[in-house]
């Protein structure tokens, strides 16, 4: 029997590679073209593509395993069938069950990546990206250049003498005008520092000036920093459960909290429909079997959808216990009565 067991599991890991490789390059192939429209925005480098990428790669994951999973599982039994060794497997007495009892065990450990996947690592990833992002469409608002067009830094105009090859601005000038005071302050040198999502403007040697109906106000100074001119909005969380079911309710991630539990069981709860499907009798019967595949995955992602659309968090029950069932049946009429 372990020797039985063991080469099922074989079989099914081969066609699972076979299957999950193309289908997660194309994925990522779409992830990335994705990645390339935020270049029109911002500038990114091959690292912080690659960055960005390993980000999405939890929600990348969670969307290639199960389907990947799911059509191994039914292309082996096929195999086994096409090959005759399931009849041979029947005839030792050796009931369909074993199979699936074979196939639970792998099936309910992705089932268990999957739930982790998406409740643990996909908010933190999700947040890093989201910083990643907004950090660097702060940078990308201040591609400052001279000119004699003023730059809007804040709440100050800003005007540039001229660019320096080290990323740093000479003879600049900057002013705002508030309701009862005007300031003005000219420096030698300019630096745009980014510091933890806060950009600040570095001044070097140079003079400032206010003035205002009743007094007028001068200094000289070496170094002076603008602080807090525009902060990069920052998403924080501390745990999964508070991103997923934070204090001021999310109706958003409420559903996708309800349809990714459902994505996540499709590989254990899939197990009666993956054997009706790939186990046939190859004189008798010529299996459709991707039509039935595609039929099968499309009838339960599109259910898991819409229930939680319709019945919330009853979804979960009324789906698990409804696929169970109906799949039993099907498996019951279509495999136990034959074999």
């Amino acid at each position: 029997m372990k020797i039985l067991r063991n080469y099922i599991r074989h079989s099914l890991s081969i066609l699972f590679l076979s299957i999950f490789l193309p289908l997660f390059s194309i994925a990522s192939i779409v992830f990335l073209i994705k990645l390339a429209t935020y270049t029109a925005i911002i500038q990114l480098s091959i690292w912080e593509m690659a960055k960005l990428f390993f980000f999405m790669l939890p929600e990348l994951l969670f969307y290639t395993l199960p389907l990947s999973f799911f059509v191994a599982i039914t292309l082996a039994l096929f195999k086994l069938s096409n090959d005759n060794e399931i009849v041979v497997i029947f005839s030792l007495g050796i009931r369909p069950k074993f199979i699936l009892k074979t196939l639970f065990i792998p099936s309910l450990f992705l089932s268990l990546i999957l739930l982790f996947d998406f409740f643990v690592l996909f908010p933190h990833a999700k947040i890093l990206s989201n910083n990643f992002l907004s950090y660097k469409r702060s940078e990308a608002k201040f591609n400052l250049s001279a000119s004699e067009f003023g730059h809007k830094f804040g709440e100050w105009l800003l005007y540039i003498g001229a660019d320096n090859q080290n990323e740093t601005y000479s003879d600049v000038i900057l002013f705002n005008k508030k309701q009862n005071e005007e300031v003005l302050i000219g420096a030698k040198k300019a630096e745009i520092i980014n510091d933890s999502g806060i950009l600040r403007l570095k001044l070097t040697s140079g003079e400032g000036y206010s003035y205002s109906k009743d007094k007028f106000t001068q200094i000289d100074f070496e170094t002076m920093f603008i602080n807090d001119t525009m902060k990069t909005d920052l998403d924080r969380y501390e745990t999964p459960m508070e991103y997923w079911l934070p204090k001021i309710p999310s109706p958003k991630k409420k559903k996708m909290l309800i349809a990714n539990i459902l994505f996540s069981l499709f590989p254990v709860l899939s197990l009666f429909l993956a054997a009706s499907i790939g186990i046939v009798h190859t004189r008798h019967q010529k299996g459709k079997i991707f039509l039935f595949l595609f039929l099968g995955i499309t009838v339960y992602y599109t259910l898991a959808i819409a229930l939680q659309l319709v019945i919330s968090s009853y979804a979960l029950p009324v789906l698990v216990f409804g696929w169970l069932i109906a799949t039993y049946i099907l498996y019951k009429k279509i495999i136990v009565a034959k074999f």
